[in-house]
């Protein structure tokens, strides 16, 4: 899957539409997430942030504004925290404006635009411009699960599992430490990381749930490897 092609956008604006059915039937905003620390509002208010910062990247690269992500981390986990405690209809209408404001800038996004290198804090690089659209369904996706509210890494479709595995083993590969695994899935697929001493056998949803939150249901290993921190 083409990170900016236009299967890509269909599959954000499905997974956002999926995440705005679950967060309008959500009582309590405030009951925690799957995110340490963070209420299901901290969770919405960084998918609507999330919306706006990666729009003010698109400005940067298609207009040369020269905006980041964020003005910085403090700011960044400020207006998430300010943002936390509102209403559900107040939470589910930031996150509705906000990726209808960032899905008119996704198709602004050319490839010239591809390679241009984005910031997400003033001098701290977070992005290539052509990755932005799957930066984001990414984001949708996972934070749609950390709502703890019935959606499961399995409801996501088989194909964006598989793609998604591809990133996080990316992902763990270029890290400080990189474990020596291999990850194969029962319904299909097979990723080495180093090596590939130890073995680690699921389905691709429960594979993607320990990689990305470090989920431990439905994998199996001897034994389980420990993941670099932070993963």
């Amino acid at each position: 899957m083409d990170p900016t092609s236009p299967d890509v956008l269909k599959a954000v604006d499905r997974h956002t539409r999926l995440l705005l059915h679950t967060a309008r039937g959500l009582d309590d905003p405030r009951s925690p997430s799957l995110c340490e620390g963070w209420t299901r509002g901290h969770v919405l208010t960084h998918v609507a942030r999330n919306a706006d910062g990666l729009a003010a990247l698109i400005r940067s690269a298609v207009e040369g504004t020269g905006e980041t992500m964020y003005a910085s981390e403090e700011a960044r986990d400020a207006d998430i925290e300010a943002g936390a405690g509102r209403s559900s209809a107040e939470l589910v209408e930031d996150v509705d404006q906000s990726a209808a404001v960032l899905a008119e800038h996704l198709p602004r996004l050319r490839p010239d635009h591809a390679e241009l290198r984005l910031e997400r804090t003033p001098g701290v690089f977070l992005v290539r411009a052509g990755r932005i659209p799957f930066v984001r369904l990414r984001e949708v996706a996972y934070h749609h699960v950390d709502l703890d509210a019935a959606f499961t890494f399995d409801d996501i479709e088989p194909e964006l599992q598989g793609r998604f595995l591809d990133e996080e083993v990316r992902r763990l590969r270029s890290s400080e430490v990189v474990p020596d695994l291999t990850l194969r899935a029962t319904d299909g697929g097979e990723w080495t990381v180093g090596v590939g001493t130890a073995s680690v056998t699921g389905t691709r949803a429960s594979l993607l749930g320990w990689l990305a939150r470090g989920l431990h249901d439905g994998v199996s290993g001897d034994p389980l490897p420990l993941l670099p921190p932070g993963r």
